[in-house]
């Protein structure tokens, strides 16, 4: 298999830290259900070198290496992760600060009226008076809910931040990339 690029791969936390003494690895996930982080078969480390005595390094040096997953759990808010190849504790502590990625296409699928946010970003965001109100560009997470930030996608600048919640959010339309919302331009 050939290697992706960094634009075909969907980052989905970091290594943080060793597991145990077996090789584990504990990742910091970035969402509060990593779902395609836990029913991942196979990961993609990006490591980017240590800079020794002041030598920098630029993110194109970091290198991306395939793994196999041989099991992933949920472990006090982190995913704990035994990686095939990885069988001691200071092959894991050497992965320390990886970002782990996966291809987007190997995400289970959805379930109905549910959606990775990385498929929200580029949405057309239009209101129930067929406004455009600009672009999603990031989705993040308050506690109670989602929100959507919607701006210009070349400036990222964000004009807007609208709760994804139902009341808002009346339709997603992810094959034509749009989103009906009941929100105002001036709210």
């Amino acid at each position: 298999m050939s290697t992706p690029s960094l634009n075909d791969l969907i980052e989905l936390g970091a290594v943080s830290e060793a597991q145990g003494l077996q090789g584990q690895v504990k990742v910091r996930p970035h969402s509060s259900e990593p779902v395609a982080l836990l029913s991942s078969k196979a990961v993609w480390l990006s490591l980017i070198p240590r800079r020794d005595a002041g030598v920098s390094v630029s993110v194109e040096q970091a290198s991306l290496t395939q793994y196999k997953v041989k099991s992933a759990k949920m472990h006090s808010g982190n995913v704990v992760m035994a990686l095939e190849g990885i069988s001691d504790r200071d092959q894991a502590l050497a992965l320390k600060g990886a970002r782990i990625l996966v291809a987007r296409d190997a995400f289970p699928k959805a379930d109905s009226d549910s959606y990775y946010w990385v498929d929200l970003i580029g949405c057309s965001a239009v209101n129930l008076q067929n406004e455009v109100l600009g672009e999603v560009i990031d989705v993040t997470e308050n506690g109670a809910h989602g929100v959507i930030a919607i701006g210009d996608a070349s400036s990222k600048a964000i004009k807007q931040l609208v709760p994804f919640v139902k009341e808002v959010v009346q339709n997603v339309d992810l094959d034509n990339k749009k989103i009906t919302l009941d929100w105002q331009r001036d709210w």
